[in-house]
């Protein structure tokens, strides 16, 4: 019995110091662990915000590009006849949305849905101003037509606006 007692004299000390380290050890495993896991989010977060930043910069220069009165000015051509015009504006915007479709990627869904629903607005606009027109009008007829229909905010601008907020709330 004092063997027992002898052995357990050593053991359970031993036992103590050995639950110890391993708890201490765990918990700085544990530790080292969070803290590689920081770095390697610090480090996706370092590459992919240039990504987005860029991506939102894309999309709101897509807006403006696309808004009635800088696509007008922009590809007008009094030699055109409206139809032609009318099908070289929607060409113009189906072209540039299509070159800035990856950015969605980047942006959220919310704010990739009000891109496309202002796209769709300024198509329906230009449809609207054209639909208005007689066959023998000219581009400039389009043109005064669409700036007429497109009075006050352009249907990008809410777009934009979202845009600005969302970028802010992620970057800044």
């Amino acid at each position: 019995m004092a063997d027992i007692f002898s052995a357990l004299k050593y053991a359970i000390p031993a036992i103590v110091v050995f639950i110890t380290v391993y708890l201490v050890l765990k918990e700085f495993f544990n530790q080292e662990l969070k803290k590689r896991q920081l770095q390697m989010l610090e480090e996706k977060h370092k590459l992919s915000l240039p990504l987005r930043m860029q991506a939102y910069e894309r999309i709101i220069l897509l807006l403006e590009r696309i808004s009635p009165r800088n696509l007008v000015m922009r590809i007008h051509d009094h030699k055109m006849s409206a139809s032609q015009f009318h099908g070289t504006l929607i060409r113009a915007i189906r072209d540039e949305f299509d070159h800035n479709l990856s950015q969605q990627l980047y942006v959220s869904s919310k704010a990739w849905e009000m891109v496309k629903n202002a796209k769709e607005e300024i198509i329906r606009q230009i449809n609207t101003s054209a639909g208005q027109l007689n066959e023998k009008a000219t581009s400039t007829d389009l043109s005064k037509k669409i700036l007429e229909v497109s009075t006050g905010k352009p249907a990008t601008y809410k777009a934009i606006e979202y845009l600005k907020s969302e970028t802010r709330k992620s970057f800044l």
